[in-house]
């Protein structure tokens, strides 16, 4: 399993994102206020404003105060680390 951190030492599977997004669009905010409605949002902004979203394949939404095109590489990176380290598939 890869994890991939979002801030503040807080970590999501790679293999669970579906999506990393803006919360700026009216789509994503209602997006949110559903999840949180629904207590399927999971907020590690640490009291911070949202800059975020990350959509998983379970339908819940993880809410970071890092810029999309900051967590994004990060995933990049972490296949990048497994192909060097010579780790299985």
């Amino acid at each position: 399993m890869k994890l991939v951190n979002i801030g503040f030492g807080n970590m999501v599977s790679a293999e669970r994102v579906v999506a990393v997004v803006s919360p700026e669009s009216a789509p994503i905010k209602r997006m949110v206020q559903e999840a949180k409605e629904k207590s399927n949002a999971i907020d590690c902004t640490f009291g911070r404003r949202t800059k975020a979203v990350l959509v998983l394949d379970t339908g819940s939404l993880v809410l970071s105060a890092l810029l999309p095109e900051t967590i994004a590489p990060r995933f990049s990176e972490e296949e990048e680390t497994e192909k060097k380290e010579g780790g299985s598939p």
